[in-house]
């Protein structure tokens, strides 16, 4: 059994590793020690199944002070591509079940909603972002207060899930700059 801080062989870890470059170090943490919460500005992601996006809008959430809700089919952020993505971001970004947060629900979609400077927020925000090929199903735009779409006037019909979650957080804190 490791104890914390032992010296292991390289080729141990690279034998673990399942990365063309094997990690120098190794951390083990439960999930129960994860930070579980809600902040004023929160990412609900509706059955965001690809793991690399969920762990891009951990980072972009840490960025900017926000939290990140699940739903029941997103992609584990546990996962090694999630964990890898997140560059860390797990361990300071607290999760929550899709239905925890409070707040104003806004459901981000890639065209046809308010342009999103355009909206006008105050209080606790929930921005709702479904997966890329699915969207938002019926039910849960019906949960939304609004709808809004990233202005996007280079022609690209969508952007990528956690293009759109950074963006719409990186205009949520410009606005509370300023």
């Amino acid at each position: 059994m490791l104890r914390a801080g032992e010296d292991v062989e390289g080729e141990l870890l690279a034998d673990a590793s399942a990365l063309a470059h094997p990690p120098r170090v190794v951390a083990v943490f439960r999930r129960s020690d994860l930070p579980h919460g809600t902040r004023p500005v929160t990412l609900a992601l509706w059955r965001v199944g690809d793991p690399g996006n969920v762990g891009t809008l951990l980072r972009a959430a840490d960025a900017f002070g926000a939290g990140v809700a699940l739903s029941e089919g997103c992609a584990d952020p546990t996962g090694p591509k999630a964990v890898r993505a997140s560059m860390g971001s797990l361990f300071r970004v607290p999760l929550s079940g899709f239905d925890e947060p409070q707040g104003k629900r806004i459901a981000l979609m890639p065209s046809d909603g308010i342009p999103l400077p355009e909206l006008h927020l105050d209080g606790d925000v929930v921005l709702v972002l479904g997966a890329e090929r699915e969207g938002l199903p019926p039910e849960i735009l019906e949960r939304c207060a609004e709808r809004a779409s990233i202005p996007q006037p280079g022609g690209g019909e969508s952007l990528n899930v956690a293009m759109a979650g950074a963006i719409a957080l990186y205009e949520l804190a410009r606005r509370n700059q300023t």
